[in-house]
This record gives C-alpha cells, structure tokens and sequence, in this order.
C-alpha cells in the first residue's frame, strides 16, 4: 500500500509531477503541513506580502515557464484580497493554481455571510473553482485543476482545500503516483491552411501579429521562418514579443507599429484576441478591406468583433508549422515585402530619434532616453516587465525583447501595480530555470511609474528574502502624469494628481533592496551598472522630465498606447450596408 502520508504530502507530490519547484505564499497557520511538506520535498517557497500579489507573482512563474503557477491563500480573508490578481491572470490567460485553504467545518456557521462552497467571489474571474469534497481525492482534484488551467486557452483555477485535509493521514499517495493526465495539441484543418498560405503568398504589405497564445503554443521557431523565408514583417503583443528578435526591420512590437496597421492587405493574427489593445481588428486601426487569417487554440475566438477570412483553431505551434511548410511550398519569391512597415514608420523613429538626441536643461532625464539607456545595459536575455501608463508608453520606443518569453505587463486589464508581483514571479521561474538545466541566469527588468510602484512595493521583501536578481527602474515624474496631462489638456488645471517627489529607493532599502535616487543623465548608466553587477534585487527611483508626459497627449508619433477606439470602432460595428 505503500508509507502514510499527510494531505499535505500528497498535495506536494501532486504538484511536483508538473515539474514545478517554486510556490508562491502567505505565511499562515492554515498551510503548515502543506507548506512543511512542499519544504522537505526541495520546493522554493517566496513568501509574499498580499494575497493579489501572491496571485500575481504566481502568474509571473506561470507566464514565463509555461508551467502551472501556484499560490497558496485562506478562504475568508485571503480570497477578497486576491481579487485583483486572479482578474488579470484571467485576462491575461495564465495558467494559475490558487490553493484556497478553508477553515475546519467545524468553524462554519450555518448562516454565514460568506458560502465557501459556492465561491461567487472567483466563479467569474476563473476558468474552474471547486473544492475538494473529501482528503482522499486531493490529487485527483489538483490533476483536474492543472488540465483546466494549462489545456485550451490558459488561465486561473481555484481549489479550496478544508484546513484538516492538509494534516489528515492517508494510507497512500492515490492519485499523485499516476503520470499526469496528457493534453493533446490540435492540428490545423488543412483546407483553411491552403487557404491562408494562398494569401500570405500574395499579399503585397502582409503582416503577422502574435500574442501569448502563440507563445505558449511554442509557435517561435515556426514564425521566424515566415519572416525570415518568406519576407513578412512581425509585431508581437505582450507575451508573444520576441518570438522573433524585435530589431525594428522586420520585427516590432505592436504598440510601436500599429499606428501604420491600417496599410496591411493581409494580416495573420496568431494566438491574440482581437480586443481594445488590437483595436477590434477594425477600422481605422485596420483596413475594412484587408483580408484576415486568424490561428487560435479556442474556436469561439474566431471572428471576435471582424469577420475572419480563413479561421483557423488549433495549436499555434502545429498551425505555423504547417502554414510555413505550405508557404515555402508555394515558391514564395525573397523580395522586399516586409520593409514596407519600417519605411511606414519613418516619421516615428525620426521623432523619437529627435528626443533622444536633444539634451534636456540641467541634465534632465527624458523617459524615452531613461528607456534607452536602459536598453544598453540590458543583455539580450533579459525578461522585461511592463508597469505604469505614460512611462510605458515611452518604453515601447526604447526597449527590444529579444527572446520569448520575455516581456510581461498588466495588458490586457490594465490593473497597474501589478508589476513587481509579476517580477517577482518571473525572477523566481528565471531561477529556477537556471538551476535546472544550468542556463546562464535571465535577469529580470521592471520599468514602472512612481503611480504604479505605490500599489505593492511590500513584495519587494519576497525578492529580496529570496535573493533575486531583479531590477526595479521607476520613472518618476512626481504625479500621476497620464490624468495630470488629460485633465491640463480639458480643463488647464490637474486635480488630485500630484504625488510629489517621494523617495521611492528608500522603500525599496526598508524591504532589504539595494537603492540609487538619481536625478540626472550623467547618474543614470553608473546606476545601473552596479543594479546589474548585484546579485539580488535593486530598486532605482529615477526623477524624470513631468514635461514629456505632455507630448503623449498631443503628438500622434508618441502615442504607443492608442485610446481612440471604442467610439470610432462602435461606430464601424453597428454600420449596416444599405
């Protein structure tokens, strides 16, 4: 029958079959015997501050390994708290476990305000939440968990495990000595392959866009033979940057290109929602004439918001392959049809080019040039995280993901703060990935505002208990420079906008990171010279230029992150042709 163990125990070893060697958690007297058991089983435990920024952080692991992230909460106080973390890896379509461990029945009161079995408060923001009806099913409720969270399109499971469970003695490990459960990977329908193939061979100014979607389907190898072989420029969105090396020629991030989308004839979208971020896939964003292919593991995705020429559900990854094979078979000619986005966006690199080359009084720091300068020091490996609004909206012209996955941000809810959990998520996965198969180490970058840095800068201390290389640049303009700038620009005056200079490092310091306050150019490369030689985590508060944010209002060729489309595009999806 084999050696008792613990519900603990058998939650451990469960979990540890999905190759998983991090967790993420609030200390609590609720997990010991899981917590002890995950301990002796060699498990790294980071131990958060908040229960959305354990949740967070979870997601980070999850986005950047692929794997299943786990974080471990309480039902009654935690789950209210870890609201906001469980929406944007819902959004963001990440394969998160959150154990919620529930107090003994025993403290139940038959009138409570709060019914745990029926958990309204993440039946909404999940793709599957139960919980274990008895200790001897706690395995075969994870497996279930793990094939909800990683099968399909991704995202956030929750399991609520009662306290006594964990501590209870089973005779065996049940479940968690059988293989996990196999997720099989679903082909493309060949017709719709020839289909696509026949107008990728003859568009004129064609363009492939990849999301997560394409990330997680392992599509890379695949895409970067369609740009190289076949001459197609690509612009990659949140997860699904760098899948092919962004070098500004033929690959882009979407933010930087979009403004010149409009001029594709035909657009190959693999693994990305066609939601605000992409415009709809409408006009003006769009051309209403440009013929549509779209890839998606989930059926019901298609045709989101347009009409899709040739749709296509399955894997990414199986879908590319056999797109590019029918491609190559087509004889497409080496031509110049991918330059036609970089010549598009000749306007734009020109202004940002003038911005950086301007030299600001007192040696002031602009933020596209803070973003810059950080892409000189940035090695090519590095995993860049995403935070804040104006100050993310210069990074899209400065910084260059060269490697998937390997930029993670709030998108597609847009919940700011959420960064230095997902950092410290992604520096654990980086770690660990290191660890096992002896890479050098991918560091990890978060570039936020000093809006966004206020909203979990405790879990900092998880980074810096755990040692990890992470670099935390803040650009900080004193304000919440987005709503400062839109209401100057409605009004002539801001209201309940200025934060004021804070000295951000200084926080930073308090949670065991090193810290640098610089407020000039010459300060900048010296800082994060030494933020890359440390081996644990630094914190930078850079004082930025408050004037820059000015310009994302009025000049189009600085606006990354375009607004512009729930009126207009509201209009093109009620018009009715006569």
């Amino acid at each position: 029958m084999g050696e008792a163990l613990t519900g603990g125990e058998v939650v451990s070893q469960a979990l540890a079959r999905y190759g998983i060697r991090t967790v993420f958690a609030l200390a609590g007297a609720s997990h010991t015997y899981l917590l002890d058991a995950l301990d002796r089983d060699g498990f790294k435990i980071i131990s958060n501050r908040h229960e959305s920024g354990c949740v967070s952080a979870a997601d980070g692991y999850a986005r950047v390994t692929g794997k299943l992230g786990v974080a471990l909460i309480i039902a009654d106080q935690g789950t209210p708290n870890a609201i906001n973390g469980i929406a944007c890896a819902f959004n963001a379509c990440s394969s998160v476990l959150i154990l919620i461990v529930r107090l003994p029945n025993s403290w139940t009161e038959a009138e409570s305000e709060y019914d745990n079995n029926k958990h309204p408060l993440v039946g909404t923001i999940t793709k599957w939440a139960r919980s274990v009806p008895s200790v001897e099913r706690l395995a075969e409720y994870i497996d279930v968990a793990a094939k909800r969270a990683l099968s399909g399109r991704r995202g956030p499971v929750a399991l609520q495990i009662l306290q006594e469970h964990l501590s209870a003695v089973l005779p065996h490990a049940g479940a968690a000595a059988n293989p996990v459960p196999e997720i099989p990977l679903s082909a493309a329908d060949p017709a719709a392959i020839t289909r696509a193939a026949a107008l990728l061979h003859n568009a004129k100014r064609p363009l492939l866009i990849a999301g997560a979607g394409a990330c997680y389907g392992n599509a890379g190898a695949a895409l970067q033979q369609l740009v190289e072989h076949c001459d197609i420029p690509i612009a990659g969105n949140g997860l699904g940057r760098g899948l092919v090396p962004e070098d500004w020629q033929h690959s882009f991030n979407w933010p930087i290109m979009q403004s010149v989308a409009h001029e594709a004839d035909v657009v190959c979208i693999v693994g990305a929602r066609l939601k605000q971020r992409l415009g709809y896939g409408l006009s003006p964003r769009f051309s209403p004439d440009a013929k549509f292919i779209q890839v998606d593991v989930l059926a019901e995705e298609l045709s989101r918001n347009r009409r899709i020429d040739v749709p296509i559900a399955a894997n990414s990854g199986l879908a590319c392959s056999q797109l590019l094979a029918a491609v190559l078979a087509l004889n497409t000619p080496q031509h110049t049809r991918a330059s036609w986005v970089h010549k598009a966006l000749h306007a734009r690199f020109a202004y940002l080019n003038k911005i950086t080359s301007t030299a600001l009084p007192h040696d002031a720091i602009h933020p596209l040039t803070l973003g810059r300068t950080i892409a000189t020091y940035t090695p090519t490996n590095a995993i860049i995280i995403g935070d804040g609004a104006d100050i993310q909206n210069w990074m899209y012209g400065a910084i260059k993901v060269k490697q998937a996955p390997g930029f993670l941000d709030h998108y597609p809810m847009g919940a700011m703060g959420v960064g230095i959990p997902l950092a410290v998520g992604a520096a654990a996965a980086a770690r660990e990935i290191s660890e096992r198969d002896g890479s050098t180490l991918r560091p990890v970058v978060l570039i936020t505002g000093d809006g966004s840095f206020g909203f979990y800068p405790a879990e900092l201390h998880a980074a810096a208990i755990a040692n990890l290389k992470l670099i935390c640049i803040i650009g900080n303009d004193g304000a919440w420079g987005t709503e400062l700038h839109g209401q100057i620009k409605a009004i002539d005056r801001s209201i309940n906008t200025e934060l004021g200079y804070l000295r951000y490092e200084q926080v930073g310091m308090g949670f065991g990171c090193q810290g640098e306050h610089i407020a000039t150019l010459k300060e900048l490369g010296p800082a994060l010279q030494r933020a890359f030689s440390s081996s644990g985590p630094t914190v930078i508060n850079a004082i930025i230029d408050r004037n820059a944010g000015a310009s994302v209002k009025s000049e189009p060729h600085a606006q990354m992150i375009m607004f512009d489309d729930l009126a207009s595009n509201l209009k093109v999806q009620h018009k009715f042709n006569s």
